[in-house]
């Protein structure tokens, strides 16, 4: 699947559609524990209630709205290649 870069304002924009009576706000950020990569709150209020967003830094500069993947040992065939 094709990713398209943008910037977090345009998510922030897509996703809860803030406006001037409805505005988003940043509730929380910092870096996960798992892998230290960055993550942003943010949280619009609605007629029906608060709807909040995670968003994540992924390693190709790209905000998503999921997690990325942790990276785990891996071996590959040169670590067993015969000296």
């Amino acid at each position: 699947m094709g990713t398209i870069d943008r910037p977090l304002r345009s998510l922030v924009k897509k996703w809860l559609g803030p406006t001037p009576a409805m505005p988003a706000r940043v509730t929380e950020f910092g870096r996960m524990p798992s892998n230290r990569g960055r993550y942003i709150c943010v949280e619009a209020l609605r007629p029906s209630g608060a709807l909040t967003i995670y968003f994540f830094l992924h390693d190709d500069g790209a905000w998503r709205v999921f997690p990325p993947d942790i990276e785990r040992p891996a071996m590959n065939a040169s670590w067993c290649a015969a000296a």
